[in-house]
């Protein structure tokens, strides 16, 4: 519990009872809580909170889900889980454009949840943990620095970049477009291909011929199953 001390999370619910269950259940974990029911609250207590993580339900009255994440990516660094009752497509990618960092639909599981915050925690501020291990994996964020079955990885930069995204949003399947978007950044401007070419180099390096860490999961993606 120690190494969560400090790590600040904002839950933005207009029902009470759901604010109530994943406040304590976040603080047993460790981490520092506040709470808003509507999006003016919320956007007051990221400028004065400066949370890590903001759980944000869709649909609130007045200023709703969208509109909050919209302001919060303009003024802030965090990242953003939202959380609504309906699961549709275009919901999801409006979100998603707007800058959310991933998207859950109720009723959710409590330990899902947390893993996901584990996840967003780990690839936008790793040095919140020092060292993270994952699987065989040892990410060092502060040298930049990734081993492997007890052997650094010699990296590009891009490579080290890739495999640390890759690694930490392990068992999801991640697109080329959402890695270019994260790895390369929204103003890339070349061919999605530069994705594979990555890819194959990783997988040298790797010596994972087989395919075995990371998979391709044709016409959707890639995905890393840790060994």
């Amino acid at each position: 519990m120690r190494q969560l001390k400090g790590i600040k999370i904002l839950l933005v619910d207009d029902e009470p009872t759901i604010l109530q269950f994943i406040e304590l259940g976040l603080q047993n974990e460790g981490f520092e809580v506040q709470t808003a029911l509507d999006g003016i609250t919320a956007i007051t207590l990221i400028k004065q909170f400066q949370p890590h993580v903001v759980i944000l339900d869709v649909m609130m009255p007045g200023m709703d889900g969208f509109e909050v994440c919209k302001m919060i990516k303009k003024i802030n660094n965090a990242a953003v889980i939202m959380l609504t009752a309906r699961d549709e497509v275009d919901d999801r990618v409006k979100g998603l454009n707007l800058g959310a960092d991933d998207y859950m639909v109720k009723p959710f599981s409590f330990d899902e949840l947390l893993a996901r915050i584990y996840a967003r925690i780990r690839n936008q501020f790793p040095n919140l943990f020092g060292e993270v291990v994952i699987g065989l994996f040892h990410i060092d964020d502060r040298r930049k620095e990734i081993r492997f079955e007890d052997r650094v990885l010699e990296l590009s930069p891009t490579e080290y970049e890739l495999l640390k995204f890759l690694v930490l949003n392990h068992g999801l399947v991640l697109s080329k477009k959402i890695i270019l978007d994260k790895v390369w950044n929204y103003d890339f401007a070349g061919e999605e291909n530069i994705v594979e070419v990555y890819i194959r180099s990783l997988r040298d390096k790797l010596r994972d011929k087989d395919h075995h860490i990371i998979r391709t999961l044709r016409g959707a993606g890639y995905l890393v199953d840790l060994p």
